[in-house]
């Protein structure tokens, strides 16, 4: 993701449709289905002004940090130090030299008394109104293969050379390439790639045995494939098609196919290995489409190009939060309370106070991330002083 583009989310991202206009004539036809009395269900917060500064913030009182969780934020906080000392903060709250010492600090500090070094040494704030909407992701493992083989034929593709930022004729500026007439068009969409756009371009890093596997690793921005010969490799996002991302756990709702009141991934999945042929054109709906990379190091990485942290790591919005700040979370599910450090970024991450929390590898982190979808209120922590000085400026 990075991990964090990600593809954010699972339930929550699932849910939340992108930006951009959807296309205009849905594939799959409405099946309607016996759903049951809806269920209220978490909303995410309306949308915000441009930063953080421009959102307003006010200092808070800080609260009481269980001390296994500070102990973890700690880690992750040093391990984001070296980013964030020199990462230009698009939040305008705070500025590299406002963590120096923190960072130094921190480097110092005793686990055990972690949550004392956040609550004293920090000013906790809310962005906005504070009202916060936070959903799930893991680290997937599927079956796939370096090589094709049988049963394992869908290609995981790394980064072609022709994806190139660059200005298309409408004045549109992004993720594109230059067609044969030299002209700047946008990127192929995920329905032209899995009809072979890249083929026979040397792109192929895998493949994998399933392509809805393979979809919902794509939302999630890294993952596990499991070899045939009991091997491991890791894959990171590297790259993305610029093109439209598309939340088809929404898609189903809206059509009647799954329950008003939420759907779960399993849900979704459910319904698409139930439907095989509907699920396939669903998930060509989606435009977007991830290009990934070997990860041979500690990972899955973050938006910082670091580590990040099971149950320890949030993907937020750099406009509303400086990356690598710890964030804390006091929502509905008890299992997502507590601190955070803000190291990733998601593509359906947008806006103040809303996150994506991070549960690693392993069944219990998919069930978990999977449906997670909370609401409730989110604290910033800021170098001192850092709230008073923006507040000045905006």
């Amino acid at each position: 993701m990075s991990a964090s583009l990600r593809l954010a989310v699972v339930a929550g991202s699932l849910l939340l449709a992108g930006c951009v206009t959807r296309p205009p004539a849905p594939v799959v036809a409405p099946v309607v289905v016996p759903v049951p009395p809806p269920v209220p269900v978490p909303t995410p917060p309306p949308p915000s002004l441009a930063n953080a500064r421009a959102a307003g913030v006010r200092i808070v009182a800080p609260v009481r940090v269980d001390p296994v969780q500070a102990a973890r934020a700690l880690g992750a906080f040093r391990i984001s130090c070296p980013v964030l000392l020199k990462r230009r903060d698009l939040s305008g709250l705070t500025n590299g030299a406002d963590w120096l010492e923190l960072c130094a600090e921190a480097a110092r500090v005793d686990p055990a008394l972690a949550g004392d070094f956040f609550r004293d040494r920090f000013d906790w704030v809310v962005v906005g109104p504070g009202e916060a909407f936070a959903t799930g992701y893991y680290e997937p493992e599927i079956r796939g293969s370096r090589f094709p083989a049988a049963g394992i034929a869908t290609p995981i593709y790394r980064t072609p050379l022709d994806l190139i930022r660059c200005t298309r004729a409408d004045g549109g500026t992004g993720r594109g390439r230059v067609d044969q007439g030299g002209q700047c068009v946008y990127y192929f969409t995920r329905a032209e790639i899995e009809d072979g756009a890249l083929a026979g371009r040397g792109l192929e890093m895998g493949y994998a045995a399933d392509p809805i596997d393979l979809f919902f690793l794509h939302i999630q921005g890294s993952g596990r494939l499991l070899l045939p010969d009991g091997g491991v490799m890791r894959i990171g996002y590297d790259n993305q098609n610029g093109r439209e991302y598309v939340a088809i756990g929404r898609t189903l709702r809206e059509r009647g196919v799954l329950p008003p009141g939420g759907a779960t991934m399993k849900d979704i999945v459910g319904w698409m290995r139930a439907n095989p042929a509907e699920g396939a054109a669903l998930m060509r709906e989606n435009l977007s489409y991830i290009f990934f990379k070997e990860l041979t190091g500690a990972g899955p990485l973050g938006a910082l190009a670091l580590p990040v942290t099971p149950l320890g790591t949030v993907a937020a919005d750099p406009n509303f939060v400086p990356l690598g700040a710890p964030i804390f979370l006091d929502v509905d599910r008890p299992e997502a309370d507590g601190l955070w450090v803000a190291q990733d970024t998601g593509g359906a991450i947008k806006g103040a106070n809303r996150f994506d929390t991070f549960w690693g590898a392993g069944a219990a982190a998919e069930v978990t991330a999977g449906g997670m979808a909370t609401s409730g209120r989110a604290m910033i922590l800021l170098p001192k002083g850092a709230a008073a000085r923006a507040n000045l400026i905006r």
